[in-house]
């Protein structure tokens, strides 16, 4: 039996360096928020920022804020920005269409880099836009392109030397499992693959040393733990000795050598802005940024400081306080090797979730009986973490996620 008090989480919250970063996100009044690793909150001066874009740069600057206002060079002054979060040079980064798309474009560049080979490791248990991505790029490759599937404790042994490329995900999404990014691009390398990695759950929320462990290619989303807002822009890496020597196949007119001279065959523009397709998308990228410049206000090591200690805590109380009622970890136990999240199965987790949105604490679902709980450190509280566990609690033990409001499926889980 534990014997921390909520008072003992308040005096952390007292002594929390990050903690004035809370105020500079809109919150639900009396929820928690725990969500975090699907939707980021809101920064409060993301209503300001659009407000600008929407009435002064669009309404009055009109088409002249492509030059006036930065808007066509926005994809790569944002991932200059977002470059050194992620340990990347500030001429390996764009900010462009959605995550699933920029898979698409970087795994086609890398299956070039040894175009005789035909394999690609993936997980199986990925989060499944990626195995879609992947399987829809190889139907229209066709010449005998397969994936060939592993899990972390296989993964080593999976990558030979027919391999093309991996495509591997750093912290998996149910889980929070993070696997070694240093050790496995390294073993691909030695078999002569190129390494893809995607970054969702772990940019924003942890350091990323995408050039310490030599990876060849990157994405990751915004609107998780960088706060960009629902369906922002993604992150595209493209390590920089592959500037110009690979080909990706949505060749727009932004990552043509010189758009706006209109030629009619595309010429590749022979850096990272031939990563790019169409034109940006400019209000959603304007909120981005302000997601990106709170990061880059924070430190990102005491932001995994804290993301370790409080998934540690949830973990402790969880078990404590509701393991009887059938709760089992599925994340890792140890920190070191768990992203800002954690998850639980158990039997009838769905009506449990909706149940505990009816009380505030907004967590989520993934089929078939994954109950996942995300930790943005920057806007959530030490006695966060303790309510909740109250709240899940008091559910379990009156039974009340039992009624029959809470076991209608909704659309999104």
């Amino acid at each position: 039996m534990t014997t921390i008090t909520r008072d003992d989480f308040l005096r952390m919250d007292a002594n929390d360096p990050l903690a004035n970063f809370r105020d500079e996100f809109f919150l639900p009044k009396g929820g928690i928020y725990l969500n975090g690793n699907s939707l980021g909150a809101m920064p409060h001066a993301a209503a300001e920022r659009a407000k600008c874009v929407i009435e002064h740069e669009w309404a009055e600057g009109l088409i002249g804020s492509m030059n006036t206002a930065g808007w066509y060079d926005m994809p790569s002054a944002l991932g200059r920005k977002i470059a050194p979060l992620l340990g990347a040079k500030p001429n390996e980064v764009v900010l462009t269409d959605s995550t699933g798309v920029n898979l698409f474009k970087v795994l086609s560049a890398a299956l070039k880099i040894q175009p005789e080979r035909r394999v690609i490791v993936m997980q199986g248990s990925n989060f499944p836009t990626n195995n879609y991505m992947a399987q829809g790029l190889i139907a229209n490759l066709g010449r005998g392109y397969s994936i060939r599937f592993a899990e972390a404790d296989d993964m080593m042994d999976a990558i030979d030397q027919d391999v093309a490329a991996i495509c591997i995900t750093h912290v998996h999404y149910k889980t929070g499992h993070i696997l070694d990014m240093a050790s496995i691009t390294e073993r691909a390398h030695a078999v002569g693959a190129a390494a893809v990695w995607d970054l969702c759950h772990s940019a924003g929320a942890m350091p990323v040393d995408l050039n310490g462990c030599n990876v060849d290619f990157a994405v990751a989303c915004t609107y998780k733990y960088i706060n960009a807002g629902p369906g922002a822009p993604a992150i595209l890496f493209a390590a920089e000795r592959h500037h110009g020597k690979y080909f990706q196949p949505l060749t727009g007119w932004f990552g043509h050598r010189a758009p706006f001279d209109f030629d009619r065959d595309y010429e590749p523009i022979g850096d990272i802005r031939q990563m790019l397709s169409g034109t940006p998308p400019t209000v959603s990228l304007s909120l981005a940024e302000i997601g990106i410049d709170i990061l880059l206000r924070a430190d990102m090591d005491a932001i995994r400081e804290k993301s370790m200690r409080m998934t540690d805590l949830f973990i402790e109380l969880v078990e404590d306080r509701c393991g009887k009622f059938g709760f089992e970890l599925v994340s890792p136990r140890d920190a070191k090797h768990r992203g800002s999240q954690v998850s639980f199965d158990k039997d009838d987790g769905y009506p449990l979730v909706r149940a505990l949105h009816e009380r505030g604490v907004l967590c989520d679902f993934r089929a078939p009986s994954n109950v996942r709980f995300g930790f943005a450190p920057l806007y959530l509280r030490y006695v966060d973490v303790w309510d909740a566990v109250e709240v899940l609690y008091d559910i379990l033990a009156t039974g009340s996620w039992k009624a029959s409001q809470f076991q209608v499926r909704s659309a999104v889980t």
